[in-house]
């Protein structure tokens, strides 16, 4: 495996071929040849059929021999028959690491570009690409995101010095997402994504909670040392209207460790905005949880700013709406979380949201069933990703040429969630429809019996599952595209 070379010109009319053709029912087309239509009925008629490699070669000339029909539509017979829909402007695609990037190419190839016209911006954000860049090319990919206001991204390495290594990498480069998070300055909202037959391991969780991280500054800002020796730690504040020098602490001793870390009111301020507006979308309560019992000052600020612009903005829609705002300790918030059923939206700053977030995503099922968006203040602009990581172990499988059953759900959703702002920026009724079903179709998928091995777990208990209980990676994806083509067809 290795990164395509940088490609920022748009995806439209790219060739693209397919190995292997799962036909399913599709609808007539007046565009297909005689040939292609006896394959397409035979499509829906013989689920295992063994087809000429005769009438293969003709239908579709990319493909040579006999073949089987499995019971996923065939991706090729999907784009024929489905009257594309075109996207006026354009999108932000960052590619990306492992495992991820693998079914990234066949979340695009099978579920994106058989039916969607698009302009890509197309950013490699792979490992290598961006230490040949010395990182720039994410700078460029957020910038981008700025400009066109939708961006979808495929998870990437945050290199450690194993990865470093690994890769023989220039220098051990920061978190792609942490880079792109600062210069948005847009607050991450993540949210389960609920199928009725997997089971929560907190089964009280009958509706989503949707938590909002704080996505600048704090511990992911700041800067610390190991101090040796005794000596006097001070914080100090040059500034042009004052002068600020605090005694932290005396050492005495061997020495220790010592952190410095901020935040700024205007992206407190813009954190409020962006919290506020998500819940009152969504018609329900927000609350903000903070440790202003020690932090005084510092989470105090927290907690006296999102006051301010509730009271300001948000109290009199609030209330009309039947919802409400309040702050709560992080405590008191997680012990609340658990004992309730949802249906809110959590505002924690970033390292909370960081760890709550995983919290929440393991009590409602898995990782692979969350998505994650980061939101501008102004609401205009967004970046849709997976929740998770690339994957690592399934990829050290895949690359010695082992099956894998990696769940491809959060990315597809990265995809859905992209393209349905997209929609509604450009008032694309159909493009909102299609992500609509799109996310129907993975749910629908699942809820059917059609799953990746860590669903399957979940659903039937690890001492239980056989491998007729799952679908491998390529498998589920096909057996997505085959529902969301039947979804689709029902128009």
């Amino acid at each position: 495996w290795a990164p395509p070379s940088d490609r920022k010109a748009t995806l439209r009319g790219r060739k693209r071929s397919y190995r292997t053709c799962h036909a399913g029912p599709a609808r007539p087309s007046s565009s297909l040849n005689p040939l292609a239509k006896l394959v397409a009925s035979l499509s829906s008629c013989l689920p295992s059929a063994q087809l000429p490699s005769t009438a293969a070669a003709v239908a579709y000339p990319r493909l040579a021999g006999p073949f089987p029909i499995s019971e996923a539509s065939c991706a090729v017979t999907a784009a024929m028959a489905f009257d594309k829909i075109k996207v006026a402007n354009p999108i932000v695609e960052m590619d990306g690491d492992e495992m991820t990037r693998v079914f990234w190419k066949s979340i695009k190839d099978k579920l994106i570009f058989p039916f969607v016209e698009l302009d890509i911006k197309y950013y490699d954000l792979g490992i290598l690409h961006r230490d040949a860049t010395d990182d720039k090319v994410t700078v460029e990919a957020a910038e981008a995101t700025l400009k066109y206001n939708v961006a979808i991204k495929c998870a990437t390495i945050t290199p450690d010095e194993t990865r470093v290594k690994e890769f023989n990498l220039k220098q051990m480069w920061r978190s792609p997402n942490g880079t792109i998070r600062n210069i948005i300055n847009g607050t991450v909202f993540r949210e389960p994504i609920i199928c009725k037959n997997v089971p929560r391991l907190v089964p009280g969780w009958t509706k989503p909670i949707c938590i909002g991280r704080h996505a600048f500054g704090d511990q992911y800002r700041a800067t610390d040392a190991v101090l040796k020796g005794p000596g006097k730690l001070k914080l100090v504040f040059e500034g042009k209207e004052e002068q600020i020098d605090l005694e932290v602490f005396n050492f005495t001793g061997a020495g220790g460790v010592a952190l410095s870390m901020y935040n700024t009111d205007e992206s407190i301020r813009a954190f409020a905005e962006a919290s506020m507006t998500m819940a009152y979308e969504k018609k329900w309560p927000l609350y903000l949880s903070t440790k202003n019992t020690i932090l005084k000052k510092y989470d105090g600020r927290f907690k006296d700013i999102f006051q301010e612009v509730y009271e300001a903005d948000w109290k009199s829609k609030y209330e009309a709406a039947g919802i409400w705002y309040e702050h709560r300790l992080i405590d008191d918030m997680v012990a609340y979380a658990l004992k309730s059923e949802g249906a809110y939206v959590w505002a924690c700053k970033n390292y909370d949201g960081d760890v709550q977030s995983d919290f929440l995503a393991q009590g409602f099922g898995s990782l692979g069933l969350m998505t994650s968006v980061l939101v501008c203040p102004d609401g205009k602009t967004i970046e849709a990703e997976a929740a998770h990581g690339t994957v690592t172990r399934h990829f050290r499988v895949h690359q010695k040429g082992g099956e894998t059953s990696t769940n491809s759900i959060a990315s597809i959703f990265a995809w859905t969630r992209g393209l349905a702002h997209r929609a509604k920026l450009d008032d694309n009724a159909r493009l909102l429809d299609f992500a609509q079903k799109l996310e129907a179709a993975c749910i629908g998928t699942v809820e059917s019996g059609k799953m990746t091995k860590d669903l399957a777990l979940l659903v039937h208990g690890s001492s239980k599952v056989t491998r007729g209980d799952y679908l491998n990676t390529e498998e589920f994806i096909d057996a997505v595209a085959a529902e969301l083509q039947s979804r689709l067809s029902a128009n």
